[in-house]
């Protein structure tokens, strides 16, 4: 188990200290304008509970004990919808700050790992063609895992009706092998951030 945590929250729902991240986000997360923050130790978090927010949100040192980190809100987020496993699978890649949808494809029979993989790779060469070093976020770790070794590790059987998406898994795995990118792909936060802001809403 990891160390126990404080959370202040300066403005949500219901402010306060609080001890466990499960009560505080109830109070936080998809809140506009909420301000929370989590420190090793109950001094600490009650001495920042009565100062502003402010002051823990833009003077915080680097080293700072925070459990809460801020998405880059210029970058492209991707993410992939599936109805059954395998089923019908798409994906799209939005524009984070805005949400505005820069690439949608689908819907293809395939599984959600395949098509967050392939959603990451399009953004990859999206960003190539038009020479931008955006980073991307994703909410799979198994399909950045998959990125990052060049080869889509799924268990779908090759048939006739999976063959669309075979060639296209081919496809991405022959950009990964033989193209260079400098985007940090990095791992989208549900849990701190909310939803990433390419889902498609339909949990």
């Amino acid at each position: 188990m990891g160390k126990k945590k404080y959370y202040v929250v300066w403005k949500g729902k219901k402010t306060g200290i609080f001890t466990s991240w499960d009560e505080c986000k109830d109070y936080v997360l998809g809140v506009p304008g909420s301000k929370y923050k989590s420190f090793a130790t109950k001094e600490e978090a009650e001495v920042a509970f009565k100062k502003d927010w402010q002051e823990h949100y833009e003077n915080t040192p680097k080293n700072s004990q925070s459990h809460f980190s801020t998405f880059i809100k210029d970058s492209i987020s991707v993410d992939a919808a599936c109805s059954g496993n395998p089923g019908m699978m798409e994906y799209r890649g939005v524009y984070t700050k805005t949400g505005e949808t820069l690439f949608h494809f689908g819907p293809i029979l395939g599984t959600n790992n395949i098509g967050e993989f392939l959603g990451i790779v399009h953004a990859l060469a999206y960003l190539k063609q038009k020479g931008s070093n955006l980073p991307i976020y994703s909410d799979s770790m198994t399909a950045i895992k998959w990125v990052m070794s060049k080869k889509a590790n799924t268990s779908l059987a090759r048939t006739k009706e999976t063959e669309q998406v075979w060639q296209l898994i081919e496809r991405a795995e022959r950009w990964l092998a033989t193209n260079r990118y400098e985007n940090l792909i990095k791992k989208w936060e549900t849990d701190q951030w909310g939803e990433i802001k390419a889902d498609f809403g339909r949990k």
